[in-house]
């Protein structure tokens, strides 16, 4: 960032538009549009869960923001370089992170739920959110299908996507075990998504 103290101070949206633009992502071709329906779908305005992490209006954005930048300082440390030799672009970390959890655009919609309110005893409406997902075609995989219909992703960019529930999910351990040896990059977007989930953001 040109100016760290500036970006410290931004909102969520505004950290995630200038990171989609400075990493080179809006460069690739058909981002734009894939931007757009992000948009008309409420990405920035959603919650990236209901009752778990980031349950609040624009947590889908703030998450991802956090995702992108625990992914890029486990990318950057010594050992991912020297003995590992993980070498990624700005833009392959920035569409792997910021756009892992597009599959929870469209899922949310907006409600009321009653709660009984401690001091009168009376129950009162309270905004939430209630999840219906009309594509339901999995988790990671639904991202990646999504990010298809607008733009291509390299394969380490899909896998990652695709994985980045790493041991979460339900799948077979041992294809997970086996996917994210192969594409390191689903490690260490796995690790970071984990990591901003569990200790950045509260329920």
């Amino acid at each position: 960032m040109d100016n760290e103290k500036l970006y410290e101070d931004m909102k969520p949206k505004e950290k995630f538009e200038v990171l989609w633009a400075e990493s080179g992502l809006a460069d690739r071709p058909g981002a734009e549009n894939l931007w757009q329906q992000m948009v008309a779908l409420g990405f920035f305005e959603k919650p990236a869960s209901i009752k778990h992490h980031s349950n609040h209006p624009g947590g889908l954005c703030e998450h991802s923001v956090n995702v992108y930048h625990c992914l890029a300082d486990y990318l950057a440390r010594p050992r991912c370089r020297e003995v590992y030799g993980l070498e990624y672009t700005d833009e392959s970390i920035a569409i792997a992170a910021l756009l892992h959890d597009v599959c929870k655009v469209g899922c949310y919609r907006q409600g009321t739920r009653n709660v009984k309110n401690e001091t009168t005893g009376q129950w009162e409406k309270v905004p939430t959110f209630f999840f219906e997902d009309k594509l339901p075609y999995g988790h990671g995989e639904k991202s990646v299908y999504i990010i298809s219909g607008f733009m291509r992703l390299t394969r380490e960019e899909a896998m990652a996507i695709r994985w980045h529930m790493g041991f979460s999910g339900p799948e077979d351990a041992r294809t997970v075990g086996q996917a994210l040896r192969q594409y390191p990059l689903a490690l260490a977007l796995a690790t970071a998504d984990m990591e901003a989930s569990s200790f950045l953001e509260k329920e």
